[in-house]
């Protein structure tokens, strides 16, 4: 089959490699129908999150039907359609079963300590082979795959498997409440969702700082007030528009990736937030990452909050928001590609190019090229 495999900094390529096979009695085999690229895999690209395995698939968000079950799968059957979380949990220890599936006991191969384990990332969270390819091995299956109405399509349900949960989760760290105003850094496709979550969760304003045009209008759009970091200091303008206060919480989804420095956005969400206020972190700061304004924060009595998405304990409430029709996660998405190109979508997704939110990608295209 096909998958976009790194092999070093720098250095994806679409290779043809053995397909997955069923290797303990929980897997499943599942074939991609849908798949997307993520800002967390161009930090395997780039080389800020460190200790990737050459020869890892990458990809961590699929749609599929399932294809075959190994002997201790009971709730799934070749043909179903599902989504599959980012995130991998065994559902049976202690904190899969308190619902933090992102730190379960069982599923990291490196240990109970070893942290998150999700798919196609660095050593440390397993690895195991992600899935942009055709087809993905899912272990834990009879935990993890979410059934899928025919009424929810692909290029909804994608929004599923990590970012929509992800954004959710980062306003519930933030302890988003009625009538707070809200700030969320980075308009990108996990901070899009944090400005729809934010006024889900009964915000009364949600501000959003980014500096790329088309991601602020998008968020205009959802009804964020916009603060464009590249011609306006963000600290002053969310002063001014809270009347000095600050925002009442703050939501970091931009992690490493702020501008100028890594420690930007956190240095802003200490900064801008109120007194006694309240920041969830689900941006994506490395292992090693150390610097973070404590005597600030401290100072202001903040409560801090951060952590990787446990995405199979909300995804069943949000996937029934999108069969009801309460949102339509797919206005998120701003391109969609055949497999073929994943190479070139991720050279334009990680130059920010204007327009370029969310790309997702179509297996199904490269077998119908290949055919």
């Amino acid at each position: 089959m096909k998958a976009v495999v790194w092999h070093g900094v720098g250095d994806i390529r679409l290779d043809d490699v053995p397909d997955p096979r069923i290797e303990q009695p929980t897997d499943a085999i599942v074939h991609v129908t849908t798949s997307a690229v993520c800002g967390t895999d161009l930090h395997f690209v780039r080389g800020s999150m460190s200790d990737m395995v050459p020869g890892t698939v990458l990809g961590h968000e699929a749609v599929g039907i399932v294809t075959e079950t190994g002997s201790s799968v009971r709730n799934l059957r070749p043909g179903d359609r599902v989504v599959v979380p980012s995130t991998i949990g065994c559902g049976a220890c202690s904190y899969c079963r308190a619902g933090y599936f992102a730190q379960c006991d069982v599923a990291n191969p490196n240990g109970p300590q070893a942290g998150t384990a999700f798919y196609g990332g660095p050593k440390a969270t397993g690895p195991f082979d992600g899935m942009q390819a055709e087809y993905v091995r899912v272990p834990f299956a009879h935990v993890g795959p979410v059934w899928l109405p025919d009424e929810v399509g692909d290029d909804q349900a994608i929004m599923l498997s990590d970012i929509y949960p992800t954004a959710w989760f980062g306003c519930r760290l933030a302890q988003v409440g009625s009538g707070d105003t809200v700030l969320v850094l980075g308009a990108g496709p996990v901070g899009q969702f944090a400005v729809t979550s934010a006024f889900q969760q009964g915000a009364g304003r949600v501000l959003v700082v980014d500096s790329v045009r088309s991601r602020l209008d998008q968020a205009r759009q959802r009804g964020a007030e916009a603060i464009d970091f590249g011609v306006e200091d963000p600290v002053e303008v969310v002063r001014e528009l809270t009347l000095g206060i600050g925002a009442d919480r703050v939501v970091d989804a931009v992690g490493i990736d702020a501008q100028p420095t890594p420690e930007q956005a956190l240095q802003w969400a200490v900064e801008c937030v109120a007194k006694a206020g309240t920041i969830g972190i689900i941006g994506v700061y490395p292992p090693d990452f150390s610097a973070f304004p404590m005597g600030a924060a401290m100072n202001k009595n903040l409560t801090i909050q951060a952590g990787n998405c446990n995405h199979r304990r909300y995804l069943p409430e949000l996937l029934d928001k999108v069969r009801t029709g309460a949102i339509d996660p797919s206005t998120v998405l701003t391109q969609s590609e055949a497999l073929a190109s994943a190479i070139d979508v991720y050279q334009s997704f990680d130059q920010h190019e204007s327009g370029w939110t969310k790309v997702v990608l179509d297996p199904a295209a490269m077998a119908a090229t290949r055919a």
